[in-house]
């Protein structure tokens, strides 16, 4: 019985150090190498990373997508059912104005325009007896007077069949490069059957969207800049060449051309553009993007402030502008001397204690290197 009693005393003990040691342990964490609270002592709390607002530079850069087209394109297509007897052409092949690209089969109008000359021979023969008889008082001038009708129709019939003959030549409309074709000698082809297509890329247009709150800024001869993906880090100059004289009732946007130089033909209709319209350039304050907490149509930032108990983080609402290169503009609610905290904004409190590393200095340099504005 006594040695049931003291097992069950002993093993009572050893709980009771157990939970005496987990409590100090607790206690000695929460109150850490300096007194309670941590580092610092009453001044410690959630470790934070804090950063000043800086004065840096904006771009006021107006920025829409556009698709680039040709200054000109044509599909190059024939109006009958025929035969390709001949191409005059390779694919991707730059071409004049009148060059012909394909022939078609001209059998009947070959035959046709060899009837229409011998029609054309008779009557000028005609013509020419019937004069000379008119002329010497032999036959009626009414009879010479026919015989040059007929001699002007027979004109316009060799006239209309060398056209007719003409027309089974595919000519360019105008200068250009051509695209790739599937159609050779021998060819069946259809009203509407695209045999090739034809781009003018001496110049290259591109058509894009603009809130009508820019109206007054942006006017024919403005200067642009337009980048795309398939060339990267380069950038297009142009200009805006028209803007449409009616505004969209439902996107509330008119819509702008502009033009871009293509010497080279690097540009090609189809690609996406990434057009730029600079309106100024300003000085702002601006923080970190990693800064600024948006809830709802507003945005926060957690201001660093002092108290009897150290720093404390408050919670601040701001008016956010433009965002750029990883920084925010910050229209209203900070100052250059207000320090914010720089990241981590989903672990902090309002009002909860903090501790702070300064990551302003990392930023200076970053802040030098301006950039263009997302909008």
């Amino acid at each position: 019985m006594f040695k049931r009693h003291f097992f069950i005393i002993v093993a009572g003990a050893v709980v009771a150090l157990m939970l005496v040691a987990a409590v100090l342990k607790i206690a000695l964490a929460n109150e850490g190498p300096t007194g309670p609270g941590g580092p610092g002592g009453r001044g410690g709390g959630q470790l934070v990373e804090a950063t000043s607002p800086q004065s840096r530079e904006f771009s006021d850069d107006l920025k829409v997508l556009g698709v680039a087209r040709s200054l000109r394109s044509v599909n190059i297509t024939s109006s009958t059912s025929e035969l390709v007897t001949r191409v005059f052409f390779n694919d991707g092949q730059a071409v004049r104005v009148g060059a012909p690209l394909v022939e078609l089969q001209t059998a009947e109008e070959d035959a046709a325009i060899i009837q229409a000359r011998a029609q054309l021979t008779q009557a000028q023969r005609e013509y020419d007896r019937y004069k000379t008889l008119a002329d010497r008082g032999v036959a009626p001038r009414v009879m010479a007077e026919n015989a040059e009708t007929a001699l002007e129709t027979a004109r316009a019939a060799v006239t209309a069949a060398e056209a007719r003959r003409g027309d089974r030549i595919l000519r360019a409309p105008f200068s250009g490069v051509l695209g790739l074709t599937t159609v050779t000698q021998g060819t069946l082809i259809s009203p509407g059957t695209v045999i090739t297509t034809l781009d003018d890329l001496s110049s290259i247009r591109v058509d894009f969207a603009v809130p009508e709150r820019f109206l007054s800024t942006l006017r024919a001869g403005t200067a642009l800049t337009a980048t795309a993906d398939a060339y990267p880090g380069r950038t297009f100059e142009g200009r805006i060449a028209l803007m449409d004289v009616r505004v969209d009732e439902q996107t509330r946007a008119v819509t702008a051309r502009a033009e871009f130089p293509n010497p080279g033909g690097e540009i090609r209709p189809g690609m996406m553009m990434r057009v730029a319209v600079r309106q100024g350039q300003r000085q702002a304050l601006a923080v970190p993007e990693a800064a600024v907490q948006y809830e709802g149509a507003g945005a926060f930032v957690y201001r660093i402030a002092g108290n009897d108990q150290g720093s404390i983080a408050q919670r601040v609402e701001v008016q956010a502008g433009t965002v750029e290169n990883g920084f925010v503009e910050i229209v209203t609610g900070l100052s250059l001397n207000d320090r914010v905290v720089a990241s981590g904004l989903n672990r902090i409190q309002p009002g909860a204690p903090v501790r702070t590393e300064d990551k302003s200095k990392g930023q200076a340099a970053q802040a030098a290197a301006p950039a263009k504005a997302d909008r």
